[in-house]
């Protein structure tokens, strides 16, 4: 087959995983001819047109959740310091392994500027009272240490990455979109890509390393079942962005900063649990693949808000013959994005008790003011299914009793909350799957959860690459 160009190194996706299996292979003394292949820009491209229109506007790729350091420049920038937190990496490679190498991207991170102050120590006594009624409501508490970036200083971290990588020789090409691998006998020869001006090109490398992130799991998951990479539907994740009043918040984050709360309710017994809180934070929209609208939170260093967000997501975990989680979240979403004409749906707590739909002057009296302005009013039980919703909504009740106030009536509940790591991708500890030269890394591998453990990935999987160069 002909190539138009030739690589050592191609890696698609400059996410934490892509970016780190760079860093990796540099620190390392590589000199690999390393490409990162991106769809979205670079990173002082990078800026929500939201901030000076008031509302989304659709931008194709969204700005949000593509370009250099993918999600993350623009997330809330918490990096999890314990190997508990952040998917099942530690059963793939051992938790030993997985708990070194977050240390020593910790390092890296600090290297870059990181703030050095790490969030939910030292406070041992307060985190055993929170622990205590947290077992008493029938839950469990991780508390994880958090190292918080801050929206605004990831953006400035993640800068300095991307700069520091141009300067060592890895060619960034940014809005090029990979279109497919290039196999030949069950082998990765290369990637063929879209690139800025509309022509295709194909790049022959040695090694193929696929880190397309959340937003290119379905992506993902159409390339594994046309090259018959193997794979297994894992547990796909459903719910809501929860948003109250900082006062009803204010001894965890103080404490914690975010505290990791796992349950099972009744009646159904699927996993419950919370995920990226955003002490002063705000809720916000990313938009995927075809306009879908799901909420996330960020949280800034300086800028701060008076509510407190956090998701609750409930994992569902599907059996043979149905292999399709990632469709399956995206209905749901597309339900919700009907019900808000294009946007996030918001509801109060109360009104879901009282079986009704939320009107925008019930909005506009209440104590908890949205901080996603544009979310609208209505009912998000006509879109998330009656197994969620009981979940969710149990799930909350228990937590209201170890802090107290979390269930209020005028907490604010926005869909839909929907995490695309549902794909995993079958590999050994060392990264390998059933291709040859082909390896799949990160959130959309459905193996990692959040920006430390995708991090930890990708650099374990760049010094790999350069020992064996």
């Amino acid at each position: 087959m002909h190539f138009d160009r030739t690589a050592d190194i191609v890696i698609v996706g400059a996410g934490p995983s892509g970016i780190f299996t760079a860093l990796g292979l540099l620190q390392s003394g590589s000199a690999a001819k390393i490409v990162i292949v991106e769809k979205g820009l670079a990173i002082e491209k990078r800026s929500c047109p939201k901030s000076k229109t008031g509302r989304c506007i659709g931008c194709e790729p969204c700005r949000i959740t593509t370009g250099f350091s993918g999600a993350g420049a623009f997330s809330d920038g918490k990096l999890s310091l314990s190997c508990e937190v952040g998917g099942d990496l530690p059963e793939l490679i051992g938790a030993d392994l997985a708990q070194r190498t977050i240390e020593r991207v910790d390092e890296v991170y600090l290297r870059f500027g990181a703030d050095t102050h790490v969030e939910g120590v030292g406070a041992p006594e307060e985190v055993k009272e929170i622990r205590r009624r947290a077992i008493q409501a029938g839950l469990k508490l991780v508390d994880c240490p958090i190292r918080h970036l801050g929206t605004e200083k990831a953006q400035e971290i993640y800068g300095l990455i991307e700069d520091h990588l141009r300067a060592s020789g890895v060619e960034l090409l940014f809005r090029t979109e990979c279109l497919d691998v290039v196999m030949e006998d069950e082998t990765c020869r290369g990637v063929t890509v879209r690139c800025s001006d509309g022509t295709e090109q194909t790049i022959a490398a040695d090694r193929v390393v696929v880190a397309t992130g959340r937003r290119g799991a379905d992506w993902l998951e159409r390339l594994c079942v046309e090259h018959g990479i193997e794979h297994g539907p894992g547990p796909v994740d459903v719910g809501v962005r929860v948003e109250m009043r900082n006062e009803i918040m204010e001894r965890v984050n103080n404490v914690l900063y975010e505290s990791k709360l796992i349950g099972y309710p009744n009646p159904f017994r699927n996993k419950v649990r919370t995920f990226c809180q955003n002490p002063g934070g705000f809720v916000s929209q990313e938009n995927y693949d075809g306009g879908l609208a799901v909420v996330n939170g960020h949280s800034y260093k300086e800028r701060k808000s008076d509510n407190t967000n956090l998701a609750i997501l409930c994992s569902h975990n599907f059996r043979e013959p149905f292999d399709q989680p990632i469709a399956y979240a995206q209905k749901i979403g597309t339900v919700a994005n009907m019900l808000g004409a294009g946007h996030i749906l918001v509801q109060r707590f109360g009104d879901i008790l009282d079986g009704k739909r939320t009107w925008q002057e019930e909005l506009d009296r209440s104590n908890v003011r949205p901080t996603l302005p544009d979310a609208v009013a209505g009912d998000i039980t006509s879109a998330l299914p009656y197994r969620t919703m009981t979940s969710i909504m149990n799930f909350m009740l228990a937590v209201d009793e170890a802090i107290p106030g979390f269930a209020a009536g005028e907490t604010l509940l926005y869909a839909p909350e929907l995490k695309f790591y549902s794909n995993r991708v079958k590999m050994d500890a060392r990264f390998d799957t059933n291709i040859e030269n082909l390896h799949c890394l990160g959130d959309s591998s459905g193996w990692t959860r959040g920006l430390m453990m995708a991090s930890v990935m990708g650099y374990l999987m760049g010094e790999r690459l350069a020992n064996e160069s």
